[in-house]
């Protein structure tokens, strides 16, 4: 997972409740250790309340969590990779291109963006048949939606490994056949959350 922001932490925890081992990537030690440190505290409460996600406990949840400083460290050997940086063009673009340089042929690159089209961050890039965007509901952990939005020349089986992936760890994968303008997930939300603005007015 790349950057180790509330959406990282959240996506790292999905995916080691799901009993996948996950590197976390951020360009700072510091920011690393306390992502870990919000991780182990929010697994230990999610525990304590019953909620915790998966058959394995806290502590081997934990144990297949690491974390990285370095990028290609980070990705490699990875299947799946999940960014999740600031929404930024120019930033997601940067990291993707830097990707693209080091992964191999069978890693699929992701996206958490919330707003920005696969056709703007992946164009132009070699391993753009094995790029996707996974946009999660905020957070992941806790809303298992997931909008699957493929650039226009995504592969097909990029999209259904991805779509398999979700379900493997227990989200709720939703396919769209293309992108477009503001994806589905936020449309329909805007929609129901203007409407219940009219009503409370």
């Amino acid at each position: 997972f790349i950057f180790s922001g509330l959406i990282g932490r959240s996506w790292a925890m999905v995916f080691a409740a799901g009993g996948f081992k996950v590197k976390l990537y951020d360009v700072a030690q510091q920011q690393l250790t306390s992502a870990l440190e919000n991780i182990r505290k929010q697994m230990k409460e999610l525990e304590e309340s019953g909620f915790l996600k998966g058959s394995l406990s806290v502590e081997q949840q934990l144990a297949l969590i690491s974390i990285c400083t370095d990028l290609k460290a980070a990705v490699e050997g990875a299947t799946f990779i999940q960014e999740c940086t600031p929404e930024s063009l120019e930033l997601k673009k940067k990291i993707f291109s830097q990707l693209d340089l080091i992964v191999g042929d069978n890693a699929i690159l992701s996206s958490s963006t919330s707003c920005l089209l696969p056709s703007k961050l992946f164009t132009g890039l070699k391993h753009v048949k094995q790029c996707i965007v996974s946009h999660p509901v905020n957070p992941p952990y806790y809303v298992p939606l997931v909008e699957i939005v493929p650039h226009p020349e995504t592969d097909p089986f990029t999209t259904e490994r991805t779509y398999a992936l979700m379900k493997k760890i227990g989200q709720s994968p939703v396919k769209l056949n293309r992108e477009i303008e503001g994806f589905a997930l936020n449309r329909l939300q805007y929609a129901v959350i203007s409407e219940a603005w009219r009503l409370v007015g």
